[in-house]
């Protein structure tokens, strides 16, 4: 989770909403990703679906079997959508979303039993960090 909160403070530096994320594979991180949709102009460009798809190109397959992702937001349903479609083992995130959460909050997409993939989501990771840099960005934004 510190590997997804430093990608987090990679986004803040640029202005973006600090999220990050890192998928690890046998103890070893093959993708990173922080948001980046005010740079990029891309609505899809999440940090769990730039680290997503780093660390397919990185293990040449689009399924990530034996892969976790940690990331420091509850992820959206986009971005729920894109972990079940990659096959990851387990997600692990920071602060709740009650927003736009949907492992968790608002949704438990990773549990609905009409999908034919289902994975265990451990919630709270590093949590008040998490969710501190978040406070911090929007209440600078407010000033």
């Amino acid at each position: 989770m510190r590997a997804a909160l430093a990608e987090a403070d990679k986004a803040r530096a640029l202005g973006e909403v600090p999220i990050g994320a890192v998928v690890v594979k046998d103890g070893a991180i093959i993708g990173t990703g922080h948001n980046l949709r005010e740079t990029r102009r891309s609505a899809l460009r999440h940090a769990e679906i730039d680290a997503i798809e780093m660390a397919c190109a990185n293990v040449g397959a689009w399924r990530l079997l034996g892969c976790e992702l940690y990331v420091t937001l509850e992820p959206c349903l986009m971005c729920a959508g894109a972990i079940y479609q990659a096959r990851l083992d387990r997600v692990v995130f920071g602060a709740l979303d009650p927003k736009a959460g949907a492992m968790g909050s608002l949704y438990r997409v990773h549990e609905d039993a009409r999908l034919n993939h289902r994975l265990p989501v451990v919630e709270g990771v590093l949590a008040e960090e998490c969710g501190q840099i978040l406070r911090d960005f929007f209440k600078a934004k407010r000033k």
